[in-house]
């Protein structure tokens, strides 16, 4: 291990992937609080959605501003450092609130604060990392600490704080895990010297000569078809995150601890499969995983709705199709990597997360909460099965990326035209 962690690529990855994950752990927490907020302060459906895309709508304006200020400044350790503190900071101002509208403005504090991290964050990890473990490395970096801390650990530790003593504590505790994180950033990450990730797709089906302007990032085809999947698939993931802990509890009657071992597979699969699902796209293809997977991703709320077996074998099949949330930093962080210049990283990555969390973070939920009030929680959960659906279908029209796949294809290309055709 202390060989591992030798390298500074390897210590940078834990560092950030740490962080990110207690940003997911303050981030996820109204999810899984949830019904008990909602028990509380007698909030709707509909409010419960709005408070979750509340910190998704400034999370996505400040993905883009900062991320593209930090690209004009050159500097990244500053804007991520301070963006940890405050986002610290506005967990403990949640576990205050007694109403609906001040949970609702300590949310949209949150995600401005917040909305910066996951953009400059690739961009070191892009700008640090040898070029056969890119997509890798931008894996882990984005889904492993968010999930094994957000996902995992978060349902297990939040909901029984909250059931044991009070849901505005388990905000506070939230909160705790941030401070540390901007002391490894402070301690241990390096504010990066300029450098050159060079694009891995051919520039001439892509647009010209970048310049700063926004209309640039959007005329490469990986970078707008790149927001348009974001969309969708933030969609998908924000839908599980804010119903299903509430249809568990409401429509299937599980009690709270069943719901956190629920919540807390998707966790562990997530965790798992950020070795795998960015690891497997260096060897077959960005475009293959992200089509595969998404599919794959359909039958978490189909698992969800109907499936009525044994509780393990549900926990099972939660485990393997909630896979498909792998593909999130290979369409959102990997593939615009290597399509744009490198000092457009933090901005195109900002833009496509922003996009995502405008979409699909802001709008998914407030429909899957009025949809619920219609139809019941059943409805935002087939909503969330469409839109994995949509995000595969949309996948098939990607550009490949990954460097070994192009150089194998290249070799394969120049060895044909070194062969004479056949007489």
């Amino acid at each position: 291990m202390r060989h591992w962690l030798s390298h500074y690529e390897n210590r940078l990855l834990l560092i950030l992937s740490l962080s990110f994950g207690f940003v997911f752990f303050d981030r996820n927490a109204m999810s899984f609080l949830a019904p008990f907020v909602a028990r509380d302060l007698k909030l709707s459906d509909t409010q419960v959605g709005i408070l979750v895309s509340a910190l998704s709508f400034t999370w996505a304006l400040s993905g883009y501003l900062l991320g593209a200020h930090s690209d004009r400044s050159g500097r990244r350790k500053p804007y991520l450092l301070v963006a940890v503190v405050v986002f610290s900071a506005c967990s403990f101002v949640s576990g205050l609130a007694g109403s609906f509208f001040m949970l609702l403005a300590a949310r949209l504090l949150m995600g401005a604060a917040e909305g910066s991290i996951l953009p400059i964050s690739q961009t070191l990890m892009a700008m640090n990392s040898t070029q056969t473990r890119r997509g890798q490395n931008m894996g882990i970096m984005q889904n492993f600490g968010s999930n094994l801390l957000g996902s995992c650990i978060a349902p297990l530790a939040l909901v029984a704080i909250a059931s044991h003593y009070d849901w505005h504590i388990a905000f506070f505790v939230a909160g705790i895990p941030g401070l540390i994180a901007a002391y490894m950033i402070w301690k241990y990450v390096r504010e990066p010297a300029p450098t050159i990730i060079t694009p891995t797709i051919s520039q001439t089906s892509q647009a010209a000569t970048p310049s700063s302007s926004l209309l640039d990032l959007i005329r490469y085809r990986n970078v707008w078809l790149s927001m348009v999947i974001a969309c969708f698939y933030v969609a998908w993931m924000v839908l599980g995150w804010a119903f299903m802990p509430m249809y568990y509890i409401n429509e299937r009657h599980f009690s709270s601890n069943d719901m956190s071992i629920l919540m807390s597979v998707l966790g562990a699969s997530a965790t798992f499969c950020s070795f795998i699902v960015p690891a497997l796209s260096d060897r077959i293809g960005r475009r293959t995983v992200v089509v595969v997977f998404s599919l794959i991703g359909a039958l978490t709320p189909l698992t969800a709705l109907y499936f009525q077996g044994p509780f393990w074998v549900f926990c099972c099949l939660l485990f393997i199709t909630w896979s498909a949330s792998g593909v999130a930093p290979i369409f959102m962080a990997t593939i615009p990597s290597e399509t744009v210049p490198a000092y457009r990283v933090a901005a195109c990555v900002g833009l496509v997360m922003g996009m995502g969390e405008i979409f699909g973070g802001v709008l998914s939920p407030i429909i899957g909460g009025w949809l619920a009030d219609l139809h019941g929680l059943s409805a935002p959960l087939l909503l969330q099965a469409g839109c994995a659906i949509v995000v595969s279908i949309l996948g098939l029209w990607l550009h490949e990326t990954a460097p070994l796949l192009l150089a194998k294809n290249n070799a394969v290309n120049g060895l044909k035209e070194k062969v004479p055709p056949a007489l």
